[in-house]
């Protein structure tokens, strides 16, 4: 064997961990919008893969095991499923990434980090039926969540109902297909294969349930808090003081206000063409004397998809006192789109402010 497959094999590891971050990378700037055609292809083309390649080995393997042989091209079928399978949990943290408010949902795009690493370095499970038929699930029942709501053109409890009896039902249909390509294999190991895929199903609907789940297709573009928010010609203008750079990344703002003096907040939430729902402004407080945040004010209104920089909306709050606040930009299901926290200090004179142009 030549001296330079050998230093290839050593460092397999090490290319491969490379190649999995920069194939991350470029689907990032690869994928456009979801609703895309391109973008639903692609997912769809991977989904359909995985099927297929999942099937294939099954029948295959079936077969060997019957005539007390290995099947021989098992690695090359595995990989694959793999590769199928990896391009559809690089697609779903990309989209449910963009769509969470990390602050709140980073327990969910952990799970698909896992996933997206797992897939990499547990080669030698995705010759395995319960496991990949499994993640096959997980990637189903992913994918539908966000694509019955583009399909219905809203989004709340009810698509997300919905997407789990379809995704159910394609599942039991393809169960159907491998115990007839494998009745023998398909029946020893059909006891764990429903609990895989029933725990699988019971941990996404926690994750829900709990509001930890992104609200694909749904995206924060932009959110602030201003001492004033106005319309003008289809345009909006605020007022508002200079924040620190730091603030984009989550970091609390700093809002000087005078007493009796209202604040605005400003979002402008990105949906699908056609999509139409209703968002909520959550002005909450955090209460020391209790030590947990309590809503002073909940406004709502409704938003439709189309625009690349998002729909735009504002909110007002009076009446604020001194202290630490956020605002949660919510689903009608109560799920989080994006959050800004800010900290309110009285001023005995009108702060430096300058005008900004809202996009």
């Amino acid at each position: 064997m030549p001296a330079w497959i050998t230093r290839l094999q050593l460092y397999e590891r090490h290319l491969s961990a490379l190649a999995m971050v920069g194939g991350f990378i470029f689907d990032n700037f690869a994928f456009g919008r979801l609703e895309h055609p391109a973008t639903q292809i692609a997912i769809a083309g991977y989904l359909l893969g995985a099927a297929l390649t999942i099937a294939i080995q099954h029948y295959f393997e079936a077969r060997a095991e019957r005539a007390g042989q290995a099947f021989r091209w098992r690695a090359y079928v595995s990989a694959a499923t793999q590769f199928a399978l990896g391009g559809l949990w690089s697609a779903f943290l990309i989209f449910y990434s963009r769509s969470a408010a990390i602050i709140v949902s980073w327990p969910f795009l952990i799970v698909l980090a896992s996933l997206l690493i797992a897939n990499e370095y547990l080669r030698e499970y995705h010759s395995r039926l319960v496991f990949t038929t499994t993640l096959f699930f997980i990637a189903l029942f992913t994918y539908m969540t966000f694509l019955v709501p583009i399909a219905a053109g809203t989004i709340n409890e009810k698509t997300y109902l919905l997407s789990g009896v379809i995704s159910i039902a394609v599942f039991v249909v393809y169960l159907l297909v491998l115990t007839v390509l494998g009745r023998k294999r398909m029946w020893n190991q059909f006891g764990r294969l429903v609990a895989s895929a029933g725990g699988a199903l019971l941990f996404l609907n926690v994750f829900y349930f709990l509001n930890l789940l992104p609200p694909i297709p749904l995206a924060l573009s932009d959110a602030g808090v201003y001492h004033r928010v106005w319309k003008t010609d289809g345009s909006y203008y605020a007022t508002g003081e200079q924040q620190p750079w730091r603030s984009r990344f989550g970091f609390p703002r700093l809002v000087h206000v005078e007493p009796g003096k209202p604040l605005y907040f400003f979002s402008a939430v990105y949906a699908p063409i056609a999509l139409k729902t209703r968002i909520v402004h959550d002005w909450q407080f955090f209460d020391s004397a209790q030590g947990r945040w309590v809503s002073k004010s909940k406004i709502a209104f409704p938003i439709r998809g189309g625009r690349d920089n998002g729909y735009r909306g504002y909110s007002m709050k009076a009446n604020l006192i001194p202290g630490e606040w956020r605002v949660d930009v919510d689903t009608v299901d109560g799920r989080v789109i994006g959050r800004i926290l800010f900290k309110v200090v009285f001023s005995a004179h009108p702060p430096d402010t300058r005008t900004f142009t809202l996009q």
